[in-house]
């Protein structure tokens, strides 16, 4: 992680007391799951990645996720801007997803960032809609036969 990264992350009291007592690093509220929408805060980006809060699609398997040992998980971003791409997935808004509007997964953006920057969980996505990612993530890293 980098210093500014480092910097930007103050913990708590009551995080720095736990951590302290534990010897464990902070951690998120709960363990994300592959196929859910976290918002996530993406500050400090550089250059034209994104930054401030913004939502992401978890795409870490579960295992991953659940691991108290390791502190990462995988994301794709997710946008509102519509361009029909072979790597968009379009997801409609709905209850069970916690999305307002109609919003992309960009599957050509997947990023490995720290849990500590997933700050709220909006809900899941279909298994259809996680489906789509599956092709369109294999298409991004051509692994499609």
């Amino acid at each position: 992680m980098s210093s500014e990264a480092r910097q930007t992350q103050q913990p708590s009291p009551q995080q720095t007391t736990r951590q302290r007592e534990t010897n464990a690093p902070p951690s998120p509220p709960s363990s994300p799951r592959r196929g859910e929408i976290w918002d996530v805060n993406w500050s400090p980006g550089r250059g034209a990645e994104q930054q401030g809060i913004r939502p992401a699609l978890i795409i870490q398997n579960d295992r991953g996720n659940a691991s108290l040992s390791y502190p990462l998980t995988i994301v794709a971003s997710m946008s509102r801007t519509e361009r029909e791409l072979p790597l968009h997935v379009r997801i409609a808004p709905s209850e069970e997803n916690g999305l307002t509007d109609f919003t992309d997964v960009k599957c050509e953006q997947v990023m490995t960032i720290e849990k500590s920057r997933l700050m709220r969980r909006r809900g899941g996505i279909t298994s259809d809609e996680l489906s789509r990612v599956d092709t369109a993530l294999k298409l991004s890293l051509n692994l499609l036969p």
